[in-house]
């Protein structure tokens, strides 16, 4: 079963859980959150990570990922001018079917995805949790500001989805995280990618220029 959904392109990928504030100023976007407004609760909007082209200017994002995340609305402030800002938290992952340009935004007919845990998905947890606390560790030997993290949680897909968050890493690995089937093949993943990031933060003595989430994640 389907469901339609006003999607907003954002260079950058929404994982469930994650608190994602956004300002919103371009017209098409005013709309959104216009149309957004007058509708029914819960608002909510999808955002998919564009893979080809860029966020700003008509006709900017060329390509969407095939999975994105809806963004459930928390808080919003509307200026004069017509600007917003607005807290959002992700919600549900969902698989884009069709896509609607009729309007000054793109709109879309999405499947929402189920999160499964996946199989023995608990044997991978200690490793993943073991393995991101020592790449915490060297992100702070290294300068970086790391919000303290020490209380993960046990349960499979909750923990795949903050250390998903958490790690600095390029969009084409975080979207691969957000596409895994479930929680114990993105855990998999994840024990690759901590031990790949790891091993560069013991070799290089730099921390890579993207920032580490301060404070943004949430484990519910």
């Amino acid at each position: 079963m389907t469901e339609r959904l006003p999607i907003f392109p954002l260079g950058a990928v929404l994982f469930p859980g994650l608190v994602l504030p956004l300002q919103i100023f371009e017209e098409r976007y005013r709309d959104l959150m216009r149309d957004l407004l007058e509708g029914e609760e819960p608002f909510r909007f999808g955002v998919v990570s564009i893979e080809l082209g860029h966020e700003v200017g008509p006709g900017a994002a060329r390509r969407l990922a095939a999975v994105g995340c809806t963004a459930e609305l928390r808080g919003v402030q509307r200026h004069d001018d017509g600007r917003y800002d607005v807290v959002t938290s992700g919600g549900t992952r969902f698989r884009i079917e069709d896509v609607d340009d009729s309007l000054s935004y793109l709109r879309a007919d999405v499947t929402m995805l189920p999160e499964e845990s996946g199989p023995e998905a608990d044997k991978i947890t200690e490793p993943v949790t073991r393995l991101f606390h020592r790449y915490c560790d060297r992100l702070t030997e290294h300068g970086a500001e790391v919000t303290e993290l020490d209380d993960l949680p046990e349960q499979p897909v909750q923990l795949s989805y903050v250390v998903a968050a958490s790690m600095v890493l390029d969009r084409h690995d975080k979207q691969r995280l957000l596409q895994a089937e479930d929680a114990a093949t993105r855990l998999h993943l994840e024990y690759d990618l901590l031990r790949r990031e790891n091993l560069l933060l013991k070799v290089f003595p730099a921390v890579p220029a993207s920032e580490f989430l301060g404070g943004t994640v949430s484990p519910n």
